[in-house]
């Protein structure tokens, strides 16, 4: 196969002038590949955001990386078979404008990386059937775990299964997540772990300890029903009625955000034993991490949550659930595994962590992810991929 020079990501997520969060992960991706190679980028988003009234298109670009953003209109409606069509009439108007836009730019590529099925597969099976051009698919989404099996739909899962046989590759960033699209016969002969991207440059361990009481870090989307919020808040005050020489942040924004501050409330959580800082980005985020002391997740169910190579990156020692992927990457060497659900074993393993926290290297923690989630690693790992060569540890 020709070395692709010219690659177009298609993406379900990513940040957007709604929500910067979802996807910014393929963001990464996407940034990290465009050292190396050209790479253009389309995100649609349908909006019923009143003050759009027509198809709106944002054009960003940096160096070899150019983002084509539509945001167009479409109006909530009940489920319905015209509703459906509708909503489908709506996306391909978007897509054919955002294609016509990159052709405008100068754009035309010799590989498609989809992001998300399976909207957007189609699209890459048609340019593969009709103008020869190969793709290949990543997919972040947790539904096809057990614990939440929710794919399904005898449409969706026909054309998910002919787009996934029918591609160069599936990456995954998990063997979990890969082994649950096998069962449901996503077959192909090419699944591949791709790691998440971490900005080792500015995720990295302080320099100089601050004095501070040893401080626990959680980060994400505040949706209690995965990553189980309040569970970890129980936990939190289990712990307080025990010691008091620990501080908790609790990073983030999100749908029960406001409930996890009623249950804190409840619970006599107050600054400065708990503190929430809200959304935090970048330089604000990674300033947070350097400060702590460990990581802990408490999710119900979880693929692979970027925020633990970011706290690898920092040498922070992580607790988390044995849900998902995150026992592929969380061992007794950087941190402390518990079951979903189990508030006691979680709070024994704060005490725990606050005890033994010393034993954990640092320096071996962050080395490994400089050597599999750093920019530079993934953009190695990529440019192999699309070339036909199998990197080395991903399958």
């Amino acid at each position: 196969m020709k070395k692709p020079e010219h690659v177009l990501f298609l993406a379900r997520w990513y940040p957007n002038r709604y929500d910067p969060m979802p996807g910014l992960f393929i963001r990464r991706h996407a940034q990290s590949l465009a050292v190396k190679r050209n790479v253009a980028l389309i995100y649609l988003h349908p909006t019923d955001d009143p003050k759009l009234q027509k198809m709106e298109t944002v054009v960003q670009k940096s160096q070899r990386l150019l983002e084509v953003l539509v945001y167009y209109p479409q109006k909530n409606r009940t489920n319905g078979l015209i509703a459906k069509f509708l909503s489908a009439f709506s996306f391909v108007r978007a897509m054919r404008y955002a294609t016509k836009r990159l052709r405008n730019e100068g754009f035309y590529p010799d590989f498609i990386h989809v992001h998300v099925l399976t909207r957007l597969a189609v699209f890459a099976l048609y340019y593969r059937i009709f103008k020869g051009i190969p793709y290949g698919i990543t997919e972040h989404w947790s539904r096809y775990l057990p614990l939440r099996n929710e794919f399904g739909g005898r449409l969706r899962v026909m054309l998910t299964r002919l787009a996934v046989k029918h591609s160069t590759f599936v990456t995954t960033v998990t063997h979990n997540l890969a082994e649950a699209m096998q069962k449901h016969r996503l077959h192909n002969p090419r699944y591949v772990i791709l790691p998440n991207v971490v900005d080792t440059h500015l995720f990295r361990p302080e320099i100089t300890r601050i004095e501070r009481p040893f401080t626990f870090v959680h980060v994400s989307c505040f949706e209690d029903r995965s990553k189980n919020t309040s569970g970890l808040l129980r936990s939190i005050a289990h712990l307080a009625e025990n010691r008091q020489d620990f501080r908790f942040v609790l990073v983030g924004e999100g749908q029960d955000e406001a409930a996890m501050h009623r249950l804190a409330d409840e619970l006599r959580l107050q600054p400065p034993t708990v503190v929430f800082t809200g959304l935090l980005e970048a330089d604000a985020l990674a300033t947070q991490m350097r400060q702590a002391d460990a990581l802990v997740l408490f999710s119900n169910y979880e693929n692979i949550p970027v925020v633990i190579p970011e706290a690898f990156a920092c040498g922070l020692p992580v607790i988390a659930t044995r849900v998902g992927g995150i026992p592929e990457v969380v061992n007794e060497l950087n941190g402390l595994l518990v079951d979903a659900g189990d508030e006691d074993a979680l709070t024994a393993a704060m005490e725990k962590m606050i005890s033994e926290a010393e034993r954990y290297d640092k320096s071996s923690i962050r080395k490994s992810v400089e050597a599999t989630n750093s920019m530079e690693a993934v953009c190695e790992f990529l440019c192999m991929l699309y070339d036909g060569i199998i990197p080395e540890g991903g399958k």
